[in-house]
Parts: structure tokens; C-alpha cells; sequence
């Protein structure tokens, strides 16, 4: 189910593409660059990017069909396409102009992390990107890592547990999957992936403000980030009650006693993979 739309991400998490600054620099795009963009969303970095390669070319792909139109939308270069494609599958489903060893870079912000939980195998995403990449091409991205916003990801838990949702399926019904570094590490050297830079940050990050419609602030986060955990019930009414339960319970945690702002526990996963010659 398409969850996504780009009114709804840039309500609740348009915060996410400003906080990029050290992964595009680790990226290093070069004039005559080819980029390939996994789980691109709206395209609003993509796009960015796509201005620093003026000779080169970037392709975004996501599984969202709303976030990839509004990409199109938005989009005034012509050297930065978007195609609608499950990454998840992009070993069995990529067409052959992607996964051609063609392309200088792989790139991919605040994606994997929902990507990798519905990839099985899991190694087969970084398969994908070896058969992509040029020979001594880089892959760089960076995710959700071990730990990432653990206290919302366990409130959300609660809350599905707290109205008879079993341990077990509430557990599985996150739609995030955050490697460790040593899971991460291992998963690249096994497909053939050189690793040259491996990191792990902790970024408390500010979330966008309230609003009275309920879009911003944490209840548009929960909306729009945990909407898989919200379809294990059936009515509208018991969405809008677990989400005000679980805002409710974190309130107190997640909010500054000085300002009012609300701050989520972020932990960023950074890796610069690089392709054998």
C-alpha cells in the first residue's frame, strides 16, 4: 500500500532532506557524474544533486507512485529522471539500462532502512548495487542505524500491544529494519563491497512544529512514518486513537520544557562502499 505523499512528508519530515549536508559531501559529486538514486522520494535532494553533476546524469527510483509524480512534478532538470521501481526487488525487477555497470555512484538518504525490511534476501539491495556500479564505482548512503528513534518505534509497539494486537505481531508489523555496524559491514564485504568508511551518529533532531490539523509535529510523523503499524486496525477512529495514545505517552519525553519543541533520537548510519576494479 502507497502510504506516501509529498504534502504529508513535507509536513511532518521536511527536515529530512536539510539534514544531508555530510552525506552529499562524502558523496563528492564530480561535473560528469552517473547517479543512481534508491529510494529518492520526492526528489527534492535528488534534484540538488542532479545540479552538481551539469554533465552527468541522476536517476531517482522509488516504490511510491504519488512521491515519484510529485519528483516529476517538481523536477526542471534534464539531466534527472524518476521511475517508479520497488527497490526492495531491484535485483528481480530493475531493468537492464539500471543494473548495467553504468553508473559512477549508487546514492540513497533515509531510504534503506524501510528498503532492507522487505528485501529478502536482504543482501540481494547491495547485489543490485554491485551490478549497478562501474568497476571501482562507490556506493554511499546513510540510514537509520541500530537504535534509531527507539523510543517511538517502542511506544508504537505499546500502543498496538495495549489494544490486543499479540507481542510477536505487533513487533512485526514495523515497516523499519536499522542494522548495527557489524551487520552492515558484514553484508557488504559478503557481496563483494570494499568498505572504506563505516559510521554511526547520534543526532537528536527537532521535529517540524504542531499543528491544529494534526500534520506536523509528532502526531504527523506517527501518521505518516508508523501508517503500517496503524493498519492493523480497521477504522480511522482507532488509527487516530493509538496515535494520540502513543503522542500522549512520549509527550513528556520528546518534548523541551524551554521552547515547547519536540526532539526524536536519530542514530545515522554512514557507509562509502566502494566496487572492485
Amino acid at each position: 500500500m502507497d502510504h506516501w505523499s509529498s504534502a504529508a512528508y513535507s509536513s511532518a519530515a521536511s527536515f529530512v532532506p536539510k539534514l544531508t549536508s555530510t552525506v552529499v559531501q562524502y558523496l563528492a559529486p564530480r561535473p560528469t557524474d552517473r547517479i543512481l538514486d534508491i529510494g529518492c522520494g520526492d526528489g527534492i535532494l535528488t534534484a540538488q544533486v542532479a545540479a552538481m553533476v551539469p554533465s552527468g546524469q541522476v536517476l531517482g527510483l522509488d516504490a511510491s507512485q504519488s512521491m515519484i509524480k510529485a519528483a516529476q512534478e517538481k523536477s526542471a532538470s534534464s539531466n534527472c529522471t524518476y521511475r517508479v521501481q520497488d527497490c526492495a526487488a531491484l535485483l528481480k525487477s530493475a531493468p537492464s539500462d539500471v543494473l548495467n555497470g553504468s553508473w559512477d555512484k549508487v546514492f540513497s538518504n533515509a531510504a534503506l532502512h524501510w528498503i532492507l525490511r522487505y528485501a529478502e534476501p536482504k543482501a540481494s539491495v547491495f547485489e543490485a548495487v554491485r551490478e549497478a556500479l562501474k568497476p571501482d564505482g562507490v556506493l554511499v548512503f546513510e540510514m537509520g542505524g541500530a537504535g534509531n528513534c527507539a523510543e517511538i518505534h517502542a511506544a508504537m509497539v505499546a500502543g498496538l500491544i495495549a489494544r490486543g494486537i499479540p507481542t510477536a505481531e505487533a513487533h512485526a508489523a514495523s515497516p523499519w529494519f536499522f542494522p548495527s555496524e557489524a551487520w552492515m559491514r558484514k553484508t557488504l564485504e559478503d557481496v563483494g563491497l570494499v568498505v572504506e568508511k563505516l559510521e554511526t551518529e547520534y543526532r537528536p533532531t527537532k521535529l517540524t512544529p504542531k499543528t491544529e490539523d494534526g500534520k506536523g509535529g509528532l502526531e504527523g510523523w506517527l501518521k505518516l512514518m508508523c501508517a503500517p503499524f496503524l493498519d492493523k486496525f480497521k477504522t480511522q477512529k482507532e488509527k487516530d486513537d493509538v496515535v494520540r495514545w502513543v503522542a500522549d505517552l512520549l509527550d513528556g519525553i520528546i518534548t523541551r520544557t524551554e521552547d515547547g519543541s519536540q526532539w526524536m533520537g536519530y542514530v545515522r548510519l554512514r557507509v562509502i562502499a566502494r566496487k572492485s576494479a
